[in-house]
């Protein structure tokens, strides 16, 4: 929703590109706050969820974020850019608790070496969301509550009201629900660096900041981008499909990441992926409100992405190189063309920033053992990428242009590449070192 949030506010408030940027600021500063202070407690005082159960932990990060949605309302009423971005800051706060507990719960559930195809699966259903709030989002805020055809705050009123509404029930159905409990069998040591020891999460910590910080600041600043003279001249209501098109090319990866990195025999994958392609893409069809001949340029897309994760071979370090690489290449093509040409390459990473996250995720915190909480905290406040890179590329944005703005990112998927080559580096010694041992 933050996507569709900017452009709305941009308008109302008269902010500069720079300015509304403090919408994933607010939103995803809060991140590295809340992730800050779990980390200091667990620190100090031991793991929270441990304490508390992944089950509560999940609650109290739904219900947060409901409050969150709450505050909306009189944002609205008062009409103060700030109130607004203290109501994000909450609802980031909700969302942060949201990931420590979410994404360390999913890696417990199975074996380590499957944990990327769980936590791509989980990414895809979220993947779900962020498809149709440009489109249902866009409904709502451009049209359905527009006071008179002007734009005005009272239009985000109700929508996320609803929100909050739906997060409630969603807290009610996890509480009926029966999860199986987790808890670290290691006692964590309070003192030393304890999950810092470990150089791969270190260099994951930056690889998550990178990560996020180019797919938020690519979506954030899509809908002006397609706005400019030189690439489609698109009014809101139109480009909000565009929108839902490079977060749809995102949960259909992840569901291609998750079949990938499974165990399935390599025919079965293939089959399974293909079919899932054609499935969600019909989905993403049928949410957005454009034509197939608008559309039918992403279905290249999806094939090179497929192609992309055969050439991974499985292999979660490889794929993120392969997926860095290309998303690099659509940057640079993107930035020197005009038209379609310039759109649709940037709409198409979406598919490849599709299994960044739970691979550079699952990379980083191999091998924690008891400190996986501790480094699932720090992986979450390098979420703070999302707060940093898209305020610079809207500084950018501001000074130079927006298509030129997103070179930015490309920086970002270069360090993510150079982190993929690290870590595949790391398992051929280990297996070199296996294979030593065993002789």
């Amino acid at each position: 929703m933050n996507d569709i949030l900017i452009p709305h506010l941009k308008e109302l408030f008269q902010l500069s590109f720079f300015e509304s940027m403090l919408v994933q600021f607010a939103f995803f500063g809060a991140y590295f706050i809340g992730s800050l202070i779990y980390f200091l407690i667990s620190h100090y005082k031991g793991d929270p969820i441990n304490k508390v159960g992944y089950k509560k932990g999940i609650i109290a990060g739904v219900l947060l974020s409901a409050i969150g949605c709450c505050l909306f309302y009189p944002a609205a009423s008062f009409s103060v850019y700030g109130f607004f971005l203290s109501a994000l800051f909450v609802l980031g706060l909700g969302f942060t608790i949201l990931q420590i507990t979410a994404n360390a719960y999913v890696t417990l559930l199975g074996p380590e070496e499957s944990a990327s195809s769980r936590l791509n699966l989980t990414q895809a259903f979220n993947s779900f969301g962020t498809t149709i709030a440009p489109v249902l989002g866009g409904h709502l805020i451009f049209s359905l509550f527009l006071d008179n055809g002007k734009v005005t705050a009272d239009s985000t009123r109700i929508p996320y009201l609803i929100f909050a509404g739906i997060l409630v029930l969603l807290a009610v159905v996890i509480n009926k629900v029966k999860l199986p409990s987790f808890s670290s069998e290691e006692s964590e040591s309070h003192g030393g660096l304890g999950a810092l020891k470990f150089p791969q999460l270190k260099l994951g910590i930056l690889g998550i900041f990178c990560y996020v910080g180019a797919e938020v600041g690519i979506g954030s600043l899509l809908i002006a981008f397609m706005s400019q003279k030189d690439i489609m001249n698109l009014q809101e209501v139109v480009s909000k499909n565009y929108l839902s098109l490079y977060w749809g090319g995102a949960m259909i990866g992840r569901f291609l990441g998750a079949i990938s990195l499974s165990g399935l025999d390599k025919t079965k994958k293939i089959i399974y992926m293909v079919l899932t392609s054609a499935v969600v893409y019909l989905l993403v069809f049928s949410i957005v409100d454009l034509s197939f001949a608008q559309t039918s340029f992403f279905i290249v897309f999806i094939v090179l992405n497929l192609l992309a994760f055969l050439v991974g071979k499985s292999a979660p370090a490889r794929t993120l190189v392969l997926f860095a690489g290309i998303n690099i290449a659509l940057i640079l093509i993107s930035v020197f063309s005009t038209g379609p040409m310039a759109l649709y390459p940037i709409l198409g990473i979406g598919l490849f920033n599709s299994i960044m996250f739970s691979n550079i995720y699952t990379l980083a915190i191999s091998g924690l053992g008891k400190y996986v909480s501790q480094g699932s905290s720090l992986l979450v406040m390098a979420i703070l990428g999302g707060a940093i890179v898209p305020l610079i590329q809207g500084a950018l944005a501001d000074s130079i242009g927006i298509q030129h703005s997103f070179f930015l990112p490309a920086i970002c998927y270069a360090y993510i590449l150079i982190f993929g080559l690290y870590c595949m580096k790391k398992v051929q010694v280990l297996e070199g070192e296996k294979v030593h041992t065993n002789h």
